[in-house]
């Protein structure tokens, strides 16, 4: 049931986010376009009651609850950074906005946009491994929890590979190729 409910979430998340940019854009309706996107917070909550309620009915604490909080942790961390996204896209294509602003590729600020992702990353961690200790808190039994405990094990570890890779970026910067001036450098 879990895994359902989060397919069903992800894809209520893409049919809220086309509807609303383009109630937003194509119906010229930005008020009831912002009115649908705000309602994608309600599909985390909608997840995070019935993974609650899975739980307090008895069922084992296992993997799919515990990607049940890893997709709310990323959707809370990535969630508006992909609507702006979408929303500079759909901006552009359907509204005559200004082509929507590409992360740079070289030097010292794509380590920056490597920061501020690990910082999301590292965000969506956290939250998921809160949320996987408030379930081992609401289980309160060790042999039902196992393996949330688990999931936040792998959680760290998303923690570390994203400080590996922005650290990477920062010490060792991608240059732009011969004849080619940074994009940051123009300006």
């Amino acid at each position: 049931m879990v895994v359902t409910l989060i397919i069903v979430c992800e894809v209520a998340f893409w049919v809220l986010l086309v509807a609303g940019l383009g109630l937003r854009y194509l119906a010229r309706m930005p008020r009831l376009g912002a009115a649908v996107l705000l309602c994608e917070p309600l599909l985390e909550l909608v997840l995070l009651v019935a993974t609650a309620v899975d739980l307090r009915g008895g069922a084992e604490g296992d993997w799919t609850h515990g990607l049940a909080a890893v997709y709310i942790g990323f959707t809370v961390a990535y969630g508006h950074y992909m609507i702006t996204w979408a929303d500079g896209h759909f901006a552009h294509r359907f509204a005559g906005g200004p082509p929507p602003v590409k992360p740079p590729k070289y030097g010292m600020a794509r380590a920056v946009h490597e920061w501020k992702m690990c910082g999301r990353s590292v965000l969506a961690a956290v939250i998921a491994i809160a949320l996987l200790q408030g379930a081992v808190w609401y289980v309160d039994d060790p042999g039902r929890s196992q393996a949330l405990v688990g999931w936040q094990a792998r959680m760290l570890l998303v923690i570390g590979i994203s400080l590996v890779i922005a650290l990477s970026y920062t010490v060792w910067p991608k240059k732009a190729p011969a004849g080619r001036e940074p994009a940051d450098a123009r300006r």
